[in-house]
């Protein structure tokens, strides 16, 4: 969602270099007027400082946004290991530099909380809270909600339904066409929940490894650099960003783009772009929410419950619906109306206690 934001007003930045590692750590804090930031912590190689802070910023700004319209009660953060170019980080130097993330995360107190995020996985939030309280999604067995991804994976399915709904009168997803966009942990659970809705699959991934999937779901396999293009329903995008822009726009034939990536937009006049060419976008920051929505239940009176978990995602067919009509009634894009209706939310601060 970081393409599309105007503005850097955070509340807080903290930047610290480890004292176990010697690698810098960065937590920015966008926003607490709805609750305490949530946002994952990305382990990444970065040519500069200055690109590691910039990429913590609007991440924070992002993940402000993506909690508001999502209705919940928490605010915006992001966190960031800055990993040595070219070396990959195991063992012992891991360990260090997690632990030093977790020291970084204590000195906001409570006011950012950590999650998993690029490069992070469960077990390694799981060290850093041998040192922080404020971390999220542990694995199940330590009472977390463990693994976020098959959750963003339900708000998508759920998303395309209301999209099939808009465009084709019906949200059956049987013997509808979606072209799936990358097969990692959400784009795969993704494919296999459509497969189970009866839809047709056509799929693709860099990784010809995952033709394997591909083959046990009968879908059709397309080069990466096709997949956007083919006769589709829908085509959902669920690897890199920036993928949709003026020279690819014209030649998408899907009434519908919805996926899980981020940034999906190469820029915020895609948004029009899309709409002048009747094409469905589906915010990804709308979309995309499953994982943190998963997270906030955490956060709840009573703990984590799955079922509850399941409720709340779900829900996300309804804010997208809320977001379109909102959109068409204003006769704006749906872009603007996510983003009207995300700083309407973080205006009016933390939601009423249930």
């Amino acid at each position: 969602m970081d393409r599309y934001l105007a503005t850097l007003d955070h509340e807080e930045v903290v930047i610290r270099r480890g004292t176990r590692s010697g690698l810098y750590t960065i937590v920015a804090v966008h926003s607490t007027a709805r609750g305490p930031s949530l946002g994952g912590c990305r382990m990444w190689s970065y040519g500069d400082s200055r690109a590691a802070v910039r990429d913590a910023l609007r991440l924070a700004e992002g993940m402000t946004y993506k909690a508001a319209v999502a209705g919940l009660a928490q605010g915006g953060g992001k966190g960031v290991i800055m990993a040595p170019v070219g070396e990959r980080l195991e063992g012992e130097r891991r360990r260090a530099a997690l632990l030093d993330f977790g020291d970084t995360v204590n000195r906001l107190e409570g006011r950012y909380v950590t999650a998993e995020d690029v490069g992070i996985s469960v077990d390694d939030v799981a060290v850093m809270a041998e040192v922080t309280p404020h971390v999220s999604a542990l694995p199940r067995e330590r009472g977390g909600s463990g693994d976020p991804s098959p959750w963003t994976a339900l708000g998508v399915l759920v998303s395309i339904a209301v999209c099939c709904e808009r465009v084709f009168g019906g949200d059956d997803l049987r013997d509808r066409t979606v072209a799936v966009s990358g097969l990692g942990h959400v784009g795969g659970d993704l494919a296999r929940r459509l497969a189970e809705a009866g839809a047709r699959l056509v799929v693709s991934d860099v990784d010809d490894g995952k033709r394997a999937l591909a083959d046990e779901l009968g879908a059709r396999w397309v080069a990466p650099d096709e997949i956007l293009f083919c006769d589709a329903d829908v085509v959902a995008p669920c690897a890199l960003g920036g993928i949709l822009d003026h020279d690819g726009v014209p030649r998408l034939r899907a009434p519908i783009v919805c996926g899980a990536a981020n940034n999906q937009l190469a820029d915020a006049s895609i948004d029009a772009l899309l709409a002048q060419h009747s094409i469905l976008w589906a915010p990804d920051f709308v979309v995309n929410a499953g994982g943190i929505v998963n997270i906030s239940v955490e956060f709840e009176p009573g703990g984590y419950a799955e079922d509850r978990a399941e409720q709340r995602v779900r829900g996300i067919a309804d804010t997208l619906r809320q977001v379109l009509d909102e959109a068409d009634d204003a006769g704006t894009t749906p872009l603007a109306a996510a983003m009207d209706l995300a700083r309407r939310r973080v205006a009016e601060g933390a939601p009423a206690a249930a």
